[in-house]
């Protein structure tokens, strides 16, 4: 199949690239209408407090402000994925810094952000707690009085005999490890536009990830029947899970429907950090044992997430930090608990890799202490432990596709792999270098975060002229969905990429799709296209039949011509004439695809077999540390990818480079610190240490293709991946340098340098 294909497998461009190149292209703070308002958000200052008293009449008598709003002018319901426990606008009292308190719209947004300086609110303090662990006594201050403890949710992910397998152990490594708060920091800040149009209709312009998740979040929000919201998605400027499922879209809706005009709310950056919800914080304890041969046996954690002030879609990241990790090797003893727990800081949520990255960090750490000990190569243990097709995985994934050993093979193979061990330092040596392996399994697609259903939906409308128009629901939010979906369009179709447009989601005429979160867009979006395509493409050959005046079984079509015998009709001559037979109707191919062995992970116990596929991937790094300063430098970084098949290898490549240079940023310098309020102290790119060009190593890549038997032509997932293998692979190449052992994010200089110090010491100390 891959030789024989026309646009699969090929380099191709993506079809929004000149939009974005000269500059032309739209996204949400671009937009503008007639009448348009424009609101801005006060937020809280302070951490946890009683809000005894707004007052807000100096704001409302200024020129050009319509009105301030608070929780008593919107919907009382509150909103959140598994518990709903977020307003709005807070009530009553306020449980973190920056939540939202009122809003002012006014006409323009300089006269919106001048009347919220003049809003006054009166608070009155309450005790905070922001440590997850002190949060959990039974002496800390309640932030939600219902949920003792603070306890928004506990799970547990138990299989075999835990006690049994660690008593077999030859070896066990254990350790606590900190995950730091880390934000999306997509380059455009999210933004929307809300209005009620002539017919009672709420319609919204939104980059949001999901569209129909989102849709029907608002119904439910402001009790509207679903046919009364319309969601257009434009495409934005980055996403990365911060962008679902419902980010300020709620208050830009609310604002609409009061005043019946259209409602601008865009964040500025420093909003942005306060509005959009990132990566859940752990401190998770993990206990991880072998055998002498280096077989793993059992695996203990106990994993502490901070929620923040409101739970969202948390409870989700909770329930995969517990298990996603264990199904990468052949485990089969392991006992998980997990709780996720209110503080008063910023409520956390959904980042690529979705509990995924924090988990990994630990076990492929710990992977290569216990290497270490047993005196085994890591990556020559990984390959013992790596599953193989066909392998049902202790938490009942079935691995219908698995290329992890052949992953790890190359890594060793092209890096000039040549482990010995944890480095020790020598007195006077200045700069050290050390090499490090990390590997990850991941998901396309997951039937627990929608409960109701994982499936999509595609529409394949061709007419006379010949013009194919591909309609899905998943929608594009900058990773290339939109040309994987033209390539499979016109694979199937036997057309040129230049004859296929792929218009953004519209709820009035988009068919359904759950849209941009667990990898799940080319598998199962792709295959929902695919099918829709196909189906075309018979009633193509039933137009070209009635054409020939032949049966469908006798035509053949390859090039873009349907063939009979010595009759021959091109691809247009049939769309034009099979058309006008039917007085121009068009021919709409219509496609599903419902993953049919996907289960929803038992709520207790969390067994089930989540996704139709799984992707593996493995990742290693090269690099120096400078004894001097602690800075860490990447020489040589080579990631390589089970996708199952490449669609577009130079989408690929740029999805798996741009997860690594993400991963180094996790790994070296991205923390969102917060001060004594839960204020965040560094809201701006120049504090909050992104890697730029210079930070940045070339970042090789490779594929392995499995030809997965479920997604469309062979494909899994890339996108998220990616950056799920980067920091543990860098931890474990400080561990090979310089015997030092991470245990917590970001690897700055300065811990660096606290760490390389107190080496030197004990070796001056053993002299």
């Amino acid at each position: 199949m891959k030789n024989e294909s026309r646009v699969i497998g090929r380099r191709v461009s993506r079809i929004d690239a000149t939009e974005k190149v000269t500059g032309s292209f739209k996204y949400p703070s671009d937009l503008t209408m007639p009448g348009l308002l424009h609101a801005v958000v006060l937020r809280s200052p302070h951490g946890h407090a009683e809000i005894e008293e707004i007052e807000s009449s100096a704001a409302e008598s200024l020129e050009g402000v319509i009105k301030v709003f608070t929780a008593k002018d919107v919907s009382q319901e509150l909103f959140g994925e598994i518990v709903k426990d977020t307003p709005i606008f807070a009530r009553e009292k306020v449980r973190y810094y920056g939540e939202p308190v009122a809003c002012v719209l006014a006409d323009s947004e300089d006269v919106a952000r001048n009347a919220i300086k003049k809003i006054k609110v009166k608070y009155k303090t309450l005790p905070e707690v922001f440590d997850p662990s002190e949060a959990m006594k039974e002496e800390a201050p309640l932030i939600h009085d219902n949920y003792p403890g603070n306890i928004a949710v506990e799970k547990k992910a138990e299989r075999g005999d835990v006690e049994k397998a660690f008593a077999e152990c030859a070896v066990i490594e254990k350790d606590t490890f900190t995950l730091p708060y880390v934000h999306q920091v997509p380059l455009e800040p999210n933004g929307c536009i809300a209005f009620v149009d002539e017919r009672g209709q709420l319609n919204l312009y939104t980059p949001n990830q999901s569209p129909a998740w989102l849709r029907s979040r608002l119904a439910e929000l402001f009790n509207l029947d679903l046919f009364q919201v319309r969601v257009i998605q434009i495409q934005g400027g980055g996403g990365f899970g911060g962008k679902c499922p419902l980010t300020i879209e709620q208050i830009c809706v609310a604002l609409a429907l009061d005043i019946k005009r259209p409602v601008r709310l865009v964040n500025n950056r420093e909003e942005d950090f306060y509005a959009t919800w990132g990566r859940v914080p752990m401190k998770i304890e993990l206990e991880l044992g072998a055998d002498k041969s280096g077989k793993l046996l059992a695996k203990r954690s106990r994993v502490i997430a901070d929620n923040g002030a409101y739970s969202n879609i948390a409870p989700g990241v909770l329930s995969t930090a517990l298990t996603r990790i264990d199904s990468l090797y052949r485990l089969k003893n392991v006992e998980n608990i997990g709780w996720l727990v209110y503080t008063n800081k910023i409520p956390t949520g959904m980042f690529r890799g979705f509990g995924n990255p924090q988990i990994t960090f630990t076990v492929e750490t710990l992977i290569d202490r216990l290497a270490a000990r047993l005196n085994i190569d890591p990556g020559e243990m990984r390959k013992r432990n790596a599953p193989c097709a066909g392998d049902v995985s202790v938490h009942g994934w079935n691995l219908k596709s698995c290329g992890l050993t052949e992953c790890i093979a190359i890594c060793m193979e092209e890096s000039n792999w040549n482990w010995k061990g944890p480095g020790k330092m020598e007195k006077g040596k200045k700069v050290y270098r050390g090499q490090g392996l990390a590997c990850c399994i991941h998901v396309a697609g997951n039937r627990g975060v929608y409960p109701s259903f994982d499936g999509s939906a595609a529409e394949v409308r061709i007419g006379p002229d010949g013009g194919v128009k591909v309609l899905s629901g998943e929608g594009e939010i900058g990773c290339g969905a939109n040309t994987t979906f033209a390539q499979i369009a016109a694979e199937i179709l036997g057309v040129e990429m230049e004859r296929i447009q792929v218009p953004e989601v519209d709820s009035c005429y988009s068919p359904f799709g759950l849209g941009a979160y667990a990898s799940r867009v080319t598998a199962i979006g792709g295959n929902a296209v695919k099918n829709a395509a196909e189906n075309a493409l018979e009633q193509l050959k039933e137009e070209a039949a009635c054409l020939m005046g032949l049966n469908k079984e006798e035509i053949i079509y390859e090039e873009g011509r349907f063939k009979s015998g010595d009759k021959t009709l091109t691809f247009e001559e049939v769309c034009r004439e099979g058309c006008y037979s039917k007085g121009g109707t068009t021919i709409v191919g219509k496609g599903t695809y419902i993953p049919q062995d996907v289960t929803i992970a038992d709520k207790e116990t969390l067994y089930g077999n989540i996704s139709p596929s799984y992707s593996f991937g493995a990742q290693l790094v090269d690099l120096e540390i400078d004894v001097e300063t602690g800075k860490v430098k990447i020489l040589d970084f080579l990631a390589v990818q089970d996708l199952g098949r490449v669609l577009n290898p130079l989408g690929a490549e740029g999805q798996l480079e741009g997860g690594v240079i993400m991963g180094i940023g996790y790994a070296l310098s991205e923390e969102l610190v917060l001060g004594e309020k839960g204020e965040v102290i560094n809201p701006r790119y120049r504090d909050y240490k992104i890697p730029l060009a210079i930070d940045s190593p070339q970042v090789r890549v490779k594929f392995v293709e499995t030809n997965d038997p479920v997604g469309p032509f062979g494909a899994k997932s890339v996108g998220e991946p990616a950056l799920v293998p980067t920091a543990p692979a860098i931890a474990n190449a400080i561990f090979n340098a310089v015997g030092i052992k991470v245990n917590s994010l970001p690897i700055t200089p300065e811990k660096m340098k606290m760490e390389l110090q107190k080496k030197i010491r004990e070796l001056e100390e053993k002299e």
